[in-house]
């Protein structure tokens, strides 16, 4: 880590400290060993106000920071949860997620994350009032389509330079829509 690991521990008695510094320092520490580029790391322990001492919560506050501006937040809202009144389980469950945000974040600096591609999005070429047309891909391709490929009986509302998607498949003559839904307003469906 570049800069010093920050800790603080609002409320927090001061014969706790020392073993809920400890406990940070181990998972930090595990962070840093699965994870080496991390630059910098805030923690912040604090404990249940003196009217809620009893049945209170802990707050776990994490804040990583990693290269090319990029940081992890990690804010525990108060809950009623049970096993967050217990320091260590609160700090346990903060890490937990912590571990997890970084995974993704490393999967996304990787390239690993997987991507759900919708349909294609083409324009209306033309409308031929016989029931069928042409698209218009995006890498300048023209495609048929019949009116019963168009979903919601929208072929009445297609119109040249609508946005649609499709689904393509080989046909007798080549390259045809199987299925057309027409785009709305901005390119929603």
């Amino acid at each position: 880590m570049e800069t010093p690991i920050e800790l603080e521990f609002p409320g927090l008695p001061l014969p706790h400290k020392n073993a809920v510094r400890a406990l940070v320092l181990k998972q930090v520490a595990a962070l840093e060993k699965r994870y080496g580029r991390i630059t910098a790391c805030r923690v912040a322990v604090k404990a249940p106000s003196d009217r809620q001492r009893k049945r209170g919560v802990y707050e776990i506050s994490i804040r990583l920071t990693l290269p090319q501006g990029r940081e992890v937040d990690i804010a525990q809202a108060r809950s009623p949860a049970a096993a967050h009144a217990d320091v260590s389980a609160a700090i346990n469950d903060a890490f937990r997620r912590a571990r997890r945000r970084l995974q993704d974040n490393a999967r996304r600096m990787r390239g690993t994350v997987k991507t759900h591609d919708g349909p294609p999005v083409a324009t209306v070429r033309t409308v031929d009032g016989a029931g069928f047309g042409f698209l218009e891909t995006a890498d300048g391709r023209d495609i048929y389509f019949h009116r019963n490929s168009v979903l919601n009986d929208a072929f009445e509302r297609l119109a040249p330079g609508a946005r649609v998607t499709y689904f393509e498949e080989m046909g007798e003559k080549g390259p045809q829509a199987s299925t057309v839904r027409l785009l709305g307003k901005h390119g929603l469906r």
